[in-house]
């Protein structure tokens, strides 16, 4: 552990790591919230076509857009810089993080949020201090989930951070070398610290991704 740190730089890609896939969770959810509770909750024309649209969009392989990818990032100046990483990452998480929501959203009680907007509630408070307490399962999940993806993530980090400073833990991990040996205690001890973090998480949160992944399975 100590060579991994001293030697490559180990905690400054757990640092990167964790930036990358907090700003992404926080953006997507911010952004899936809004979209979930749209096509949950609210009568809008098209809406099983714009579900569909999402599951298609979220069904694209990843090599298959790498070059438009990273021709927008270039031109935006957004190589090796963290939110040219955080950007495609919300455009890949959101989809899931929608579909979550929006089947959570949609099997609530409309009773309590209507008698939130008869107190006086408009929609975005009502969203705010009634449905949201009671989404908290699948916000969780979805959370969870797009965190792990963020932080697991390989092949846009390789493609898009190619300087160090900037590299996510997987990719840091992926270029660990030694001159004339692969360094594979290094390697073991990062891969730890890579692992021990997502297991502490689902086990921490566990009764709440169960639930929010098993919203609408049953009914009655």
């Amino acid at each position: 552990y100590r060579a991994a740190i001293a030697r490559y730089g180990l905690l400054q890609y757990v640092g990167n790591s964790m930036l990358v896939a907090g700003a992404t969770t926080a953006i997507t959810l911010s952004l899936a919230v809004l979209a979930g509770y749209a096509l949950g909750r609210l009568r809008l024309p098209g809406k099983n076509a714009i579900m569909t649209g999402l599951l298609l969009v979220s069904m694209f392989p990843q090599i298959s857009i790498a070059g438009p990818v990273w021709t927008l990032l270039q031109r935006l100046g957004w190589l090796n810089t963290y939110q040219g990483l955080v950007l495609p990452y919300v455009t890949l998480t959101l989809p899931l993080g929608v579909w979550i929501l929006a089947s959570f959203f949609r099997d609530l009680p409309t009773e309590l949020e209507d008698a939130a907007r008869v107190d006086g509630c408009s929609r975005l408070q009502a969203l705010a201090r009634v449905i949201l307490p009671l989404a908290a399962p699948g916000v969780f999940t979805a959370a969870i989930l797009v965190f792990i993806y963020a932080w697991n993530e390989f092949f846009f980090a390789l493609l898009i951070m190619t300087r160090q400073e900037y590299q996510t833990l997987p990719v840091g991990i992926a270029l660990f070398q030694g001159r004339y040996t692969m360094p594979w205690g290094e390697i073991a001890a990062a891969s730890t610290v890579a692992t021990v973090p997502l297991v502490a998480l689902v086990l921490l949160f566990q009764r709440r991704i169960i639930r929010g992944l098993s919203a609408g399975a049953l009914k009655g």
